[in-house]
């Protein structure tokens, strides 16, 4: 097996790389919060759910919700106080 030398230049590339991915991840994350209302598609990806889960915590009220048109909005920080209310604290 040969040994690799890995130099200054690879390392300041990795670092530039490395960099980039944090800021994409970073903006990516900020462009939920940053908005007000999220369309279903955006929740769903948002908690991991699928379009019935969905559809069942808007029946039995879990999750308001404000319908124009054919379009569903939610409030993001309506959902973070849903996750906070539900949040399971165990003790040891």
């Amino acid at each position: 097996m040969g040994a690799t030398i890995i130099t200054t230049e690879d390392l300041s590339e990795f670092k530039m790389e490395l960099l980039e991915d944090i800021k994409d991840l970073l903006q990516d994350q900020n462009g939920q919060a940053n908005k007000k209302w999220l369309k279903s598609n955006e929740v769903r990806e948002l908690l991991g759910i699928s379009p019935g889960t969905l559809q069942n915590l808007r029946i039995n009220g879990t999750l308001p919700y404000t319908k124009i048109g054919g379009v569903l909005y939610y409030e993001y920080h309506e959902i973070m106080q849903v996750l906070e209310r539900n949040k399971i604290h165990n003790r040891l």
